[in-house]
């Protein structure tokens, strides 16, 4: 058995299930990449693939992940899959995902792969689902990590395999979304994924910086905590220096020494 996760705090909660229930026992692969965000045209060519971790390049510059982009090798991860499963014809796979653009956007990246290996991939989609918290209060996660490890022995059940006209037409709906190549895709509900303008985002960070300066790290917390749709720190930093940019923000600092040295407030005087 191989899981397959879209977070490196999935990762964790999951091993935490595996040493609760040893039926789950198998190898954990986690899908890096954000595919709810940036240029996916062409993705499964060397252009294509380029032109993405390009893009991410310049967005990870004077933040603390920058040695990422070195990091993150997701054409690698799924060759290595697909060689142990062409190995071991017993070997199957479980997707596990929540209800996010991120997990959903990979689900549609990675399964698009997968047709010829039909009848061995099983999904596990916590779409609406309650679970109980800590506290023991019903909610209802958006993500997997949220989820006590104990409550995923009930998710198990939940898994099925991935039909075949699932593999004839999600591949085609993620084929609509990247040749519209939109920057951003948000999740609307079920599994539909939307593509939306790269200033989508941007109201969510106005919304919080106000006309006093605040230190960058406190509005992109901030930021990530109020927004209905979430996306990560590092495309939200690249969105508040296009605002410095429309001066619409005003900053403070230098992006040389880091995230933690910068300081923004709303413009008084935008152009």
């Amino acid at each position: 058995m191989i899981h397959i996760v879209f977070n490196t705090a999935d990762v964790e909660v999951l091993q935490k299930v595996i040493e609760l229930d040893e039926s789950l026992n198998g190898n954990i692969i986690e899908i890096k990449d954000d595919y709810a965000v940036g240029p996916i045209i062409d993705i499964y060519d060397e252009y294509g693939y380029q032109q993405r971790r390009d893009w991410w390049k310049n967005l990870l510059q004077h933040s603390p992940y920058q040695e990422q982009i070195n990091i993150v090798n997701d054409k690698l991860a799924v060759h290595q899959l697909l060689q142990t499963l062409d190995g071991n014809e017993f070997e199957e796979v479980w997707i596990w995902m929540a209800q996010n653009a991120h997990d959903v956007s990979g689900y549609y990246w990675l399964m698009s792969q997968l047709k010829n290996y039909q009848g061995r991939i099983q999904v596990l989609y916590l779409n609406n689902l309650p679970f109980i918290n800590e506290k023991g209060l019903i909610f209802y996660p958006q993500h997997l990590y949220q989820i006590q490890p104990k409550e995923f022995l009930k998710a198990k059940k939940l898994a099925r395999p991935i039909t075949l006209s699932e593999f004839e037409v999600d591949p085609d709906e993620w084929k609509k979304l990247c040749n519209e190549n939109a920057v951003v895709r948000i999740l609307e509900g079920g599994k539909k994924i939307v593509s939306k303008e790269e200033s989508f985002f941007d109201n969510d960070i106005l919304n919080v910086v106000t006309t006093e300066f605040q230190k960058l790290n406190k509005i992109i917390h901030s930021t990530l905590n109020k927004m209905i749709h979430k996306t990560g720190d590092v495309f939200l930093v690249w969105r508040i220096k296009k605002l410095i940019e429309q001066e619409r923000l005003e900053m403070q600092g230098d992006w040389n020494n880091g995230w933690k040295e910068i300081e923004l407030k709303v413009s008084l005087n935008p152009s």
